[in-house]
């Protein structure tokens, strides 16, 4: 063979034996072991697992989504619900509407939390308080209304259906007889969160819808589905509202991170919500007339859950956005909104849920989290 020859077949023979090395089958325990390599799940993460498992045993419940320092670490969604699918928020609306009241205030709309309301229903007022001048109403303020110690007989409960009835929401939310002194007791009623609507679309010069997509939806990142309005044309206030399940939790970390977004978007890093007004809003205001170990702020519920300060937005039937600051904590959980005799305990359920299986493995992997508590 010439030289040349030689050196070319040389050459093929190292391709052909290059080839058959490639082609070569792969021992079968070779393929087993590359298949089955796959990186082991973080102790948290099984441990979050365990929450999700017990999810799916709750009948009523759609979605849970846990967010630990910003980052989304469960997400789990039951019985048909989907993550685009809109879940109506019921009563978790009003931490919603308290957030455009703080808005309002810092732009300077409403002067601030002890105006008296008179000033924003002049067309109404003179009829509901006729004959009597100095009438108690007159001392309601805006901070009433916030913490449901406006006085008035409640529109919830019983009386939800009459009111919801009515020709005119707001006429029928302030005609109703005070029960109380206004700024002492607490009186939950859907029709102070209405009045809130009612003087947002007063001083805005548009809907409660128009100035939530404007003010925080839209830098956050998504738009705000339409709800429901009152016959004249008032957004409902404090209830019916739609969001995702994630808009939910885009919401809380909003709450968690004092009003400022955080989402690594055009709008990440922006003022949203007044800081103090954040604070001011989680502040234990007045105690449930229910519970005893429950507390109201500015629209959000305040009590301890698993040994941790926690405040929460809370709708009929299971609708939650649960903050937990020790732990850079947002849980949010959606459920079914039908009447049912199961439905008070689901809702227990649910807060057993957050205590038993998503508090406590987020406080095992925080480090000096017992310490940093004992020094408070």
């Amino acid at each position: 063979m010439r030289g040349n020859d030689l050196i070319a077949f040389r050459c093929w023979s190292g391709v052909l034996a290059a080839a058959w090395m490639l082609c070569a089958p792969v021992p079968m325990t070779a393929r087993m072991t590359a298949r089955t390599a796959e990186p082991a799940k973080p102790p948290l993460a099984v441990a979050l697992d365990a929450a999700g498992d017990a999810g799916a045993a709750m009948p009523r419940l759609h979605s849970l989504l846990v967010s630990r320092r910003g980052e989304l670490i469960l997400e789990r969604y039951y019985h048909g619900a989907r993550p685009a699918r809109l879940a109506n928020i019921k009563s978790a609306a009003k931490s919603v509407i308290s957030a455009l009241v703080g808005i309002a205030i810092e732009r300077g709309l409403i002067p601030g939390i002890k105006q008296p309301i008179t000033a924003f229903f002049p067309d109404l007022w003179p009829d509901l308080v006729a004959g009597n001048g100095d009438s108690p109403k007159r001392a309601i303020t805006v901070e009433d209304l916030l913490t449901m110690r406006s006085g008035l007989e409640t529109t919830s409960n019983r009386n939800y259906g009459a009111w919801v009835k009515s020709p005119n929401w707001v006429r029928y939310a302030l005609s109703r007889p005070l029960v109380s002194a206004p700024g002492t007791t607490m009186e939950y009623s859907t029709g102070s969160s209405h009045l809130l609507s009612a003087i947002l679309t007063q001083v805005t010069g548009a809907s409660t819808w128009q100035f939530a997509q404007e003010a925080v939806a839209r830098p956050l990142g998504f738009t705000l589905a339409q709800w429901p309005r009152d016959p004249q044309g008032v957004y409902f206030g404090g209830n019916e509202m739609l969001l995702t399940p994630r808009q939910m939790l885009a919401f809380g970390e909003l709450y968690l991170n004092r009003g400022r977004a955080n989402g690594g978007g055009r709008a990440n890093g922006r003022q949203i919500v007044p800081a103090q007004w954040v604070e001011a809003s989680l502040v234990p205001r007045v105690q449930s007339r229910r519970e005893s170990e429950r507390y109201y702020g500015y629209g959000w519920w305040i009590r301890e859950l698993a040994g941790y300060q926690t405040s929460y937005a809370w709708g009929y039937g299971g609708q939650f956005i649960f903050l937990v600051p020790d732990l850079d904590l947002v849980i949010v959980t959606t459920s079914s909104t039908a009447v049912g005799d199961d439905r008070r305990g689901h809702t227990r359920a649910v807060y057993d849920l957050v205590e038993r299986f998503v508090i406590p493995p987020i406080a095992s992997a925080t480090p000096n989290t017992a310490a940093a508590r004992g020094q408070q």
